[in-house]
């Protein structure tokens, strides 16, 4: 699988920069030539994987970033969604987190994702809370 890099965007944790991100996902996904059908099941996807990584930050109680990563693959655009922390907070906390966010929403919202996108890969650092998603949009044909 040969890489090749996009383009790298760091937005405040905040839902009002997202549509920032999915721009960027959009315009990527155009040039490499998803159908616009995928182009807006991307969007989709990237809204909500942004919107629960926004939820991680708010429940870890740190200022953070959202690093969104864009890369094409031989036949896929990928994107990487990590929640970064930001200003005085430089590392994640290294105590065990315990999550407010409801288990059942959130797996709701990861299912939501996997339908509008052909491969997705959340991890979630238990003991810093760390979120990271992949996301993986294939071209048709």
């Amino acid at each position: 699988m040969a890489k090749r890099n996009l383009a790298e965007l760091k937005i405040p944790a905040t839902s009002a920069f997202i549509p920032v991100a999915k721009r960027v996902a959009t315009t990527l996904g155009g040039q490499l030539g998803l159908s616009l059908m995928d182009l807006d099941e991307l969007a989709i996807a990237l809204t909500q994987a942004c919107d629960s990584a926004i939820s991680a930050a708010d429940d870890l109680g740190t200022p953070a970033d959202l690093k969104l990563t864009y890369f094409a693959t031989n036949r896929a655009l990928v994107v990487d969604v990590d929640l970064m922390p930001t200003g005085a907070a430089l590392s994640l906390p290294v105590v065990p987190h315990d999550s407010t966010i409801d288990p059942e929403l959130q797996r709701l919202a990861y299912e939501m994702i996997r339908c509008f996108v052909d491969d997705f890969r959340p991890t979630i650092e238990p003991r810093t809370g760390h979120v990271s998603f992949r996301m993986v949009k294939h071209l048709a044909g």
